[in-house]
């Protein structure tokens, strides 16, 4: 293909994707005046808040900007902002960056959604989103306190509908402490106490604590396990107070997890920034999933103003090195967390789907709404494609699925058919 035939390709591409229309301008101002050239135009501000929470999975994010992918996109005044809670990342982006707050983050892949709706917004009106990128697949756990290593609790096994029993007789309700409602970690821990026969609504109790305070939070004994992202399930096990009973990837391989997204008014206002931004942080995905990065990775995230923590809480599970903390030690590269490799960037609308779905299983969003109107409003594989197609990656997958899911306990998640995926399941909150 000639570089100007490439040229008007993405031209076009990049004219769908960002919907600005002749009247501002048209679409020639997104590249530069080179033919050759296919990144995109001058950014229309080189600065932006981006809010990130303290867990390894911000690495995309963290990687740009240390490794100078940001400013080499010319977006030299990009300003990453440690939020203490997933609560404050929604507090800030309802904010914006013009009022003090962030326009962009390392983010739990509903929370778009849910802010989108209103659902979770603290004026109770939209705040819309977009998705940009997939920061990652896979890297979280389920961990339990010591105090249940008896019961040795693993993907499929009836002893955590025991041991939430017995728990229960004693008049403590059993506590499994989640980071966000209807988040990631909300959703894998439901799902998981479903399917082993225990009803998260009736006989639990799923407390919210930021990730950072989770293991405090279990050596004083606030809850009985817990669902985090790493370094906490690592540092859990370093510290002896408990044990991982599961990785997530063992629940479902190559899950979606943390999203890239931004206010839609930001990214409407300036849609070149937004395809740097975009490009800085692929191009960090695929450094940070090199094997060798890991270590220097490590040593960046660890840095009191990222994660906070030491490399070997980081290290070993980035390396795909498991231990469980109750005797078991694993490689399971294959199922640790991936920033790149095997599409991990890609934001599939598919996955979306199903996190929108569970979020209507559990409550969070009433059964009536549109779930393939609400993706297609917010997640953009469209900008996506147009800057791998900028960076030189090519064009991402074929489609926006990824094709019928299927979960540990042979549960299949079909996004062309998301009712009778919700018929099909036993437990649930919507009647």
């Amino acid at each position: 293909m000639s570089s100007i035939t490439r040229r008007k390709a993405l031209l076009s591409g990049l004219a769908a994707a960002t919907g600005v229309v002749v009247q501002f301008g048209g679409v020639a101002g997104l590249l530069g005046t080179s033919p050759a050239q296919a990144a995109p135009g001058k950014p229309e501000t080189t600065s932006v808040e981006l809010g990130f929470i303290a867990l390894t999975d911000a690495a995309p994010l963290i990687v740009a900007q240390e490794k100078g992918f940001f400013a080499k996109q010319g977006m030299t005044g990009v300003e990453l902002k440690k939020q203490t809670s997933w609560a404050v990342t929604r507090d800030n982006l309802e904010l914006g960056g013009a009022r003090g707050g962030i326009d962009g983050a390392h983010i739990l892949s509903p929370m778009p959604y849910l802010l989108t709706t209103g659902a979770i917004s603290k004026s109770k009106k939209p705040v819309p989103m977009f998705i940009l990128a997939r920061l990652n697949t896979n890297g979280q756990a389920i961990s339990a306190s010591n105090e249940f290593k008896k019961y040795n609790f693993g993907t499929k096994t009836p002893a955590i509908a025991k041991a939430v029993a017995e728990k229960n007789k004693t008049g403590d309700k059993f506590k499994a402490a989640v980071t966000f409602p209807g988040g990631n970690h909300d959703l894998w821990t439901r799902y998981w106490l479903a399917a082993n026969g225990v009803d998260p609504n009736k006989q639990a109790d799923l407390v919210v604590i930021p990730p950072p305070q989770m293991v405090a939070n279990m050596q004083s004994g606030t809850m009985d396990i817990f669902c985090v992202g790493e370094p906490w399930n690592e540092r859990l096990v370093n510290k002896k107070l408990g044990y991982t009973a599961l990785i997530t990837g063992q629940l479902w391989k190559d899950h979606p997890e943390k999203a890239f997204a931004m206010r839609a008014d930001w990214v409407k206002k300036n849609p070149n920034a937004t395809l740097r931004l975009l490009m800085a942080v692929q191009q960090a995905q695929k450094w940070a999933d090199n094997p060798a990065n890991t270590v220097e990775l490590s040593k960046m995230l660890a840095k009191d103003k990222y994660v906070k923590a030491n490399a070997d809480d980081l290290l070993p599970r980035l390396q795909g090195t498991i231990d469980f903390g109750n005797g078991k030690v694993a490689k399971m590269k294959n199922l640790s967390m991936k920033f790149w490799a095997d599409n991990a960037s890609f934001p599939y609308k598919s996955h979306d789907t199903w996190f929108i779905t569970e979020d209507i299983r559990w409550g969070y969003l009433p059964k009536g709404t549109n779930i393939k109107a609400l993706v297609n409003k917010v997640n953009r594989s469209d900008l996506w494609r147009a800057a791998a197609k900028a960076n030189g990656y090519g064009n991402g997958p074929a489609g926006d699925s990824r094709g019928v899911e299927v979960f540990f306990d042979g549960v299949k998640f079909d996004a062309n058919n998301p009712q009778a995926y919700l018929n099909g399941l036993k437990i649930k909150a919507l009647k």
